[in-house]
């Protein structure tokens, strides 16, 4: 409803750790990375630099919406800096939740605390990484050794075949590409052209890392100041 009066709509924070269920026209959609307003055709939909994206998820949502006639390229764009949830977050989500026991925080256990703990280490890897196969090459392999090292290590799970990831992502990557767009500039330009721009965040303000019920909270900012960190506005 609310993406109906909008010209451009902009997802600032999160993961596919939430999202949202839209009922349109009789249809039931379930999206958890694209923006609300993909499913007006005139409607810009971006995806900004505070989001982490599960590059599997996002291709099984775009073939989702393309079996139901919904179009995305050309009004659907990730930022180059998003960060990108590996196999190994997931399986960490999982491990740290286990480890935890009966004091676990209730993740979704899809891997958005650990990708958000290497954007903050500096390790991690980012859109511009996964659609450039040499750079991610170089990077996978370096981060994945210290994961692994962690996941056997530490927690005693099982290591991941790094060339087996690396072949599968350099796949996504190449399916994404055409994605890839600089969202602070689109947003700029579009709120200098007068269009009406909506911020579509995942969680709301007591699951905020900071001004949340912490340790309950998710990893990121839905507060309104994260959409201007989160999209570059």
């Amino acid at each position: 409803i609310l993406a109906s009066r909008a010209d451009v709509v902009v997802r600032s924070q999160g993961g596919n750790n939430a999202g949202h269920t839209a009922v349109n026209n009789g249809e039931v959609y379930k999206l958890h990375l694209i923006p609300s307003g993909i499913l007006y055709p005139d409607t810009l939909c971006l995806i900004g630099a505070g989001v982490v994206l599960d590059p599997k998820d996002f291709i099984s949502e775009l073939d989702d919406l393309a079996g139901r006639g919904i179009k995305t390229e050309g009004h659907l764009k990730v930022d180059p800096r998003a960060h990108i949830v590996m196999p190994w977050h997931i399986a960490l989500d999982g491990l740290s939740e286990a480890f935890r026991g009966g004091k676990d925080i209730g993740t979704t256990k899809r891997g958005i605390g650990p990708a958000y703990m290497d954007k903050y280490e500096r390790c991690g890897i980012r859109m511009y990484d996964l659609v450039h196969p040499e750079i991610f090459r170089q990077k996978a392999l370096s981060t994945g050794a210290l994961k692994n090292k962690i996941i056997t290590e530490v927690y005693g799970g099982e290591a991941f075949d790094l060339e087996a990831v690396i072949a599968e992502y350099t796949e996504y990557g190449k399916q994404l590409a055409s994605y890839v767009d600089d969202v602070s500039v689109l947003t700029y330009e579009a709120n200098k052209a007068g269009k009406t721009i909506l911020f579509e965040g995942a969680q709301a303000t007591l699951l905020d890392i900071d001004f949340g019920t912490y340790p309950y909270v998710t990893s990121s900012h839905p507060v309104s100041g994260g959409v201007c960190t989160g999209t570059g506005v």
